[in-house]
């Protein structure tokens, strides 16, 4: 059996050991086949990602040759790499690729929480987010069309920790997510849900005035990284803290 990973690393195993292609255009290939699995890849893609607009004249064969290696490689057991005019397609079976495993359980978690089952949710998202090891194809030189699909799982991965975030608040777990939040609006400090979220937290800790600090601290970040003033959900959660009343909703992150 073959498990496919692209959350980090590209990394392939075969029957738990490592199969994973050593040379980088390789991985390119392959991480290209991967994110764009069970649809055809024409050859005119392949060639764009890996050369941009400057393909050799052995383009053509040269981008043969790696697909021959790795349906080699990948078609031992079953014919998963196939040759359909005017490309190639990858079939993936059941739980091989954690891009995809990752997708369906951030869907599974986000209905849960729409059920008003965040117990439940913040498992299911847990468990999702638990399988990044790293940025998206951390190890593989991404030209633009790897690079848009990497942007989206990143993307995902955000607004899967943010519902995760969401359902932990409403189960009342807002001091023990102070420390995680603090982190994060560190390495997104223009993301203004986590901001929110954390000034949030503090408040319902009962730490009203660090929550008052943490809302001054982000409209300088705003102030002058963009010159923009808080959004009007921010200024209404810093109102509802100086008047002492329950933080109004927020979106969801992303939204």
């Amino acid at each position: 059996m073959f498990r496919f990973k692209v959350l980090g690393p590209l990394e392939v195993y075969r029957d738990d050991c490592v199969r994973t292609p050593s040379a980088p255009k390789l991985r390119r290939v392959l991480g290209l086949l991967l994110l764009r699995a069970d649809s055809v890849v024409d050859m005119q893609s392949v060639i764009d990602e890996l050369w941009g607009d400057r393909p050799p004249m052995s383009a053509v064969t040269t981008t043969q040759t790696y697909i021959y290696q790795l349906r080699k490689e990948l078609n031992r057991d079953r014919q998963r790499l196939i040759t359909k005019p005017p490309g190639y397609l990858l079939r993936l079976g059941e739980d091989e690729f954690d891009a995809l495993t990752c997708e369906q359980l951030i869907d599974q978690g986000n209905r849960l929480l729409e059920k008003d089952r965040p117990n439940e949710a913040s498992d299911v998202l847990g468990e999702a987010l638990a399988l990044w090891k790293g940025p998206p194809l951390a190890n593989t030189p991404c030209g633009v069309l790897l690079q848009a699909h990497a942007v989206h799982l990143e993307e995902l991965r955000i607004r899967a920790l943010g519902t995760r975030i969401e359902a932990d608040m409403r189960l009342g777990r807002a001091r023990t997510l102070i420390a995680e939040l603090r982190s994060l609006v560190v390495l997104h400090p223009l993301n203004e849900w986590f901001h929110a979220r954390l000034i949030e937290a503090l408040y319902r800790a009962g730490r009203r005035g660090e929550a008052l600090q943490a809302f001054q601290s982000m409209r300088m970040t705003l102030r002058d990284e963009l010159g923009l003033e808080p959004a009007e959900p921010l200024r209404r959660l810093q109102r509802s803290i100086l008047d002492g009343a329950d933080p109004p909703p927020l979106a969801a992150c992303g939204a």
